[in-house]
């Protein structure tokens, strides 16, 4: 890699790491174009050469932090050798993410509907899709042989992953009293329950 190359690369990713920071400090009314130059030291034409905007710098943290998470679910789920082990390994591993990074945690969920991911929505669901595809691939076999009921992804998705999401939610939200812990032993099962055929 070129020198000039990799210096961009340090740059960028100073600048998304400074900009996680700033949002974990300071939440969504201080995630500011002047907070993240601030805490980075890195110009603002530097960042907007990088990102094209702030709004881009947001997309590229949300991005980079739900491929997080879902490569850690996809480590978890194809180490699975059975349908139940493997949803309970889903599961397992959003709630495990959420308590091990917060951080990353708290602002994939504070912004998963903001306005400044709406320019880059369509690319943010594209790379989500190709992670859902590999959760899918190890699913497949497992439908087919009647180990999973035989709904659309979409909808295994809703419910295997809605109940974690809507706990993590409230636990990071710190208005809700919810143990994560507790979470994580009793939801593993009950979700796997709603997936098994009849």
């Amino acid at each position: 890699m070129a020198p000039k190359q990799q210096r961009g690369e340090v740059t960028a990713d100073l600048l998304l790491t400074s900009a996680l920071e700033v949002f974990a400090k300071s939440g969504q009314q201080g995630f500011t174009v002047n907070a993240v130059t601030a805490a980075s030291g890195v110009s603002l034409g530097s960042l907007y050469h990088h990102f094209g905007s702030f709004d881009g710098l947001a997309a590229a943290l949300f991005t980079r932090c739900m491929e997080q998470l879902f490569d850690e679910m996809i480590v978890a789920v194809t180490r699975s050798r059975t349908a139940r082990t493997g949803i309970r390994a889903l599961v397992q591993a959003y709630l495990r993410f959420t308590t091990e990074h917060r951080d990353e945690a708290l602002f994939l969920h504070a912004s998963a509907y903001s306005g400044y991911l709406a320019a880059r929505a369509e690319e943010i669901r594209d790379i989500k899709a190709v992670k859902l595809a590999v959760i899918a691939d190890w699913m497949r076999p497992r439908i087919e042989r009647g180990e999973i009921v035989p709904i659309p992804p979409a909808l295994i998705e809703v419910l295997v992953m809605g109940p974690a999401a809507e706990a993590a939610r409230r636990w990071l939200s710190c208005t809700y009293d919810i143990d994560l812990d507790q979470a994580a032993q009793v939801l593993p099962d009950s979700i796997w329950r709603s997936l098994r055929p009849d």
